[in-house]
């Protein structure tokens, strides 16, 4: 099946599993009604080039089963020696700047009309980061987003060595201790594959995200519940 064009007046997306291809669709907006949509059925937008909106569902999902998250004996001395602190929903925007700041020629995904789009979802309480603090300094950090009982990661980044992997471990945890079984981490890489993460074939995670996805979607904040999961366990 063709990539298909998306109309600009219907909020509309293809049955990813009918492609053989990563890419499903082209064009469209970001829009918080379309942007849920497209994650509602495991499609996400990476621009190519600015204007150029291209949505993606790869063949091969990333995802983390939070039971087989991995915690090197480097990343505890990291955690223990309680050198950085925790925290969630406090300064999305600067996360987002801290992600724009590893762009390189060429990959022009986070460009302005996506700052603004995921924004927009933090606003409405579904988009989310994690920051980690050293004394007042952001040091790292991730963004994402959650529906149902799935967090959607989209883009982390490190000022200082292992900070995107402690956002990361902090936020595994954290929604496991909510009963969640999965984070989405989009695309294989080395660096998610170190904690954990494995592919997935795309139909077996459509499977999985439509069951996920039947739960009811938490809105709003985290940054208090966040903070008094991390003081109950021991964590800052």
């Amino acid at each position: 099946m063709s990539i298909y064009s998306l109309p600009e007046d219907e909020i509309w997306f293809p049955t990813p599993d009918l492609f053989s291809d990563d890419i499903v669709a082209v064009g469209g907006d970001l829009s918080p009604e379309r942007l849920i949509a497209a994650y509602s059925q495991g499609i996400f937008p990476w621009y190519n080039d600015p204007g150029e909106m291209v949505w993606w569902c790869p063949q091969t999902r990333c995802i983390l089963f939070l039971n087989d998250l991995k915690i090197s004996h480097s990343m505890r001395n990291v955690i223990n020696k309680r050198t950085y602190h925790v925290k969630m929903d406090t300064a999305f925007g600067q996360i987002l700047d801290g992600c724009r700041e590893g762009m390189r020629v060429g990959q022009t995904w986070l460009i302005d009309e996506m700052v603004e789009a995921y924004t927009r979802l933090f606003n409405l309480g579904i988009a989310h980061s994690v920051e980690v603090w050293e004394e007042d300094k952001l040091v790292g950090g991730l963004y994402g987003l959650s529906l149902g009982r799935v967090f959607f990661g989209e883009s982390m980044f490190s000022r200082k060595a292992n900070t995107s992997k402690l956002a990361f471990i902090s936020l595994a945890q954290f929604i496991q201790s909510k009963g969640w079984k999965m984070l989405d981490c989009q695309v294989v890489t080395d660096h998610l594959v170190s904690l954990g993460s494995s592919g997935l074939p795309r139909n077996l995670y459509l499977d999985m995200l439509k069951e996920e996805l039947n739960h009811e979607t938490q809105l709003g904040k985290w940054t208090d519940e966040f903070q008094l999961f991390h003081a109950s366990s021991g964590n800052r």
